[in-house]
C-alpha cells in the first residue's frame, strides 16, 4: 500500500461564509475551524497567497450589491452560505443587499445605510434621544453659512459619506462655511453635512455583538495632524477610562438605535464638555490595525471573532474585558515629496521589515499579521525614489509604520517613538 502521508489534518468543514473584500486577516485559518471560505474581491485588488485560506475566489464589483449577489445566489443554492460578512466599508450597504436578498442574519443593508450615511446617523440617534449635536445637510452656500450664524461658534462641513477624515472643512464664520460648501460642491459633494463642531479629545469603542447582545471590548485614542488624520492610535485611552461607563453604556444605546445585531463595530466619539458625543460608528472591524491592538492590550482576538462567534464556534464574553497591557501603532509621517534615502539606525528598538523595492503592498499594513509575537516591530514602506505625499487622509500614510506592546498604553507609544526616532527619512 502506498501513498503520501498526512503530516496535518484539517476538520471537515461545518461551515460556510461568503467574505466580501477587505484584507486578509479575519479568513486565515479558517480551515482549521472547520470554516470554507468563498472570497468575494475585484481581481488584482488582493494578494493570491490568500487562495490558501479559501474555498475559492470570485470576481464581482464589491460595492454592486446586485452583482455580488448574480455570483452568490448560484453556490449559496448549491450549498447554503451560513453568514454573508465584510470588513470593509465600501462593501457595506452591497454586502447588507446579499444578506437581506437571502434572508441570512447579520447587517442588513438598512443597518449599514444607517451607519455610512452620517446624516441618518444623526437623525437616529436624535430619536432616541442620544448624543445630541445640531446639523443640517446644507444644499447651497447660503444654507451653509445660515447654519453657522444659528450654531453662533464654529461648525465642520463634511461629506454625509466621507471615510479616512477626507474633505473635512472647519469653519468660524458664515463666509468660512459659505467657502467650505463651495470646495465641497467642487469635490463632488453638493448636499454636505454641517455640523456643529465637537472640541476635545476623539476616543474610540471596539465592539463585538452577538444576537442582539453588544459587548464593548477595547477603547483607544489618537494623534492627529491638522488636517484630522490619525497617524498614532493606542490603547488603552487614559482618556476613554475616565468616562469608560458612559461610552460604554452610549455604544450599546448607538448599536441599537442603528438596527446592529451581530458582528464587530467600531465608534468614534469625542470628549466634550458636555460629555461624550457620537462622532461617527461602522459595522466593521477598524482600520489602522486596531484589532491586533486589541489583542495585544485585551487578549480579544476580534479578527478570529469576525467569524467564529456569528457562527457559535467562539462565545461571545459575558462582560467586558480588563486591559492587560498596552499597544500602540504609528505611522511614520515624513514630509511631502520624493525621497532621497531611508537610514535605519542599527540599534532601532524591533523586528524592521521593509516593502521591496517596485512593490505595492496590497493590505494597509504589511506583514502585520507576522509580527503578532513581536513585542515591537516596524515596516518601511518606501525607499529612494518613492514619492511620499502630502498628509490629507489615511490612506496617504503609506510609508510605513511602526507597532508596540507594553506594559502599559504609554510605555508601547515611547516603544513607538523609539522606532520612529530611529528611521530617517529624507525627502526633497
Amino acid at each position: 500500500m502506498s501513498g503520501t502521508p498526512h503530516t496535518h489534518q484539517t476538520p471537515t468543514p461545518t461551515h460556510r461564509v461568503a467574505v466580501v473584500g477587505g484584507r486578509p486577516a479575519p479568513i486565515a485559518g479558517a480551515r482549521e475551524l472547520g470554516i470554507d471560505v468563498v472570497l468575494v474581491h475585484e481581481e488584482g485588488a488582493y494578494d493570491p497567497a490568500i487562495a490558501e485560506h479559501c474555498e475559492r475566489i470570485v470576481h464581482a464589483p464589491i460595492a454592486d450589491g446586485p452583482a455580488l449577489l448574480d455570483v452568490l445566489l448560484p453556490l449559496h443554492r448549491e450549498r447554503p452560505f451560513d453568514r454573508v460578512l465584510t470588513t470593509t466599508e465600501p462593501a457595506a450597504e452591497s454586502t447588507g443587499f446579499v444578506v437581506d436578498a437571502l434572508g441570512l442574519p447579520g447587517v442588513g443593508e438598512e443597518t449599514a445605510r444607517a451607519l455610512k450615511d452620517k446624516a441618518l446617523t444623526r437623525e437616529l440617534l436624535d430619536k432616541h434621544g442620544l448624543s445630541p449635536v445640531r446639523h443640517r445637510v446644507v444644499r447651497d452656500a447660503e444654507e451653509a453659512a445660515a447654519f453657522q450664524r444659528e450654531v453662533a461658534g464654529r461648525i465642520v462641513l463634511k461629506p454625509v459619506d466621507g471615510v479616512a477624515s477626507l474633505h473635512i472643512h472647519p469653519a468660524a464664520g458664515p463666509e468660512e462655511a459659505a467657502r467650505a460648501w463651495h470646495a465641497l460642491a467642487a469635490a463632488g459633494f453638493d448636499a454636505p453635512l454641517a455640523e456643529e463642531y465637537l472640541d476635545g479629545p476623539v476616543v474610540s469603542v471596539d465592539s463585538f455583538s452577538y444576537d442582539g447582545r453588544h459587548v464593548p471590548i477595547g477603547y483607544s485614542e489618537y494623534r492627529m495632524n491638522e488636517r484630522y488624520v490619525e497617524w498614532e492610535v493606542s490603547t488603552p485611552s487614559p482618556a476613554a477610562a475616565a468616562h469608560l461607563d458612559e461610552l460604554r453604556a452610549l455604544t450599546v444605546r448607538l448599536l441599537d438605535a442603528v438596527g446592529l445585531t451581530e458582528g464587530p463595530s467600531h465608534s468614534e466619539f469625542v470628549l466634550t464638555p458636555d460629555g461624550p458625543r457620537v462622532l461617527e460608528s461602522h459595522a466593521r472591524l477598524a482600520g489602522s490595525g486596531a484589532p491586533e491592538l486589541v489583542r495585544r492590550a485585551f487578549g480579544a482576538d476580534l479578527n478570529r471573532w469576525f467569524l467564529t462567534v456569528p457562527l457559535g464556534i467562539d462565545p461571545l464574553p459575558a462582560a467586558s474585558p480588563e486591559p492587560i497591557g498596552g499597544a500602540a501603532v504609528r505611522f511614520f509621517t515624513p514630509g511631502p515629496g520624493r525621497l532621497r534615502s531611508v537610514v535605519v539606525d542599527p540599534g532601532v528598538p524591533g523586528v524592521v521589515r521593509r516593502v521591496p523595492a517596485g512593490e505595492t503592498p496590497l493590505v494597509f499594513l504589511p506583514y502585520l499579521d507576522d509580527f503578532r509575537d513581536e513585542q515591537a516591530a516596524a515596516v518601511v514602506a518606501k525607499g529612494p525614489g518613492d514619492v511620499v505625499p502630502e498628509l490629507l487622509t489615511v490612506a496617504d500614510c503609506t510609508s510605513g509604520y511602526a507597532i508596540a506592546s507594553g506594559a502599559s498604553r504609554e510605555e508601547a507609544v515611547q516603544r513607538c517613538e523609539r522606532i520612529n526616532d530611529a528611521i530617517d527619512f529624507r525627502t526633497e
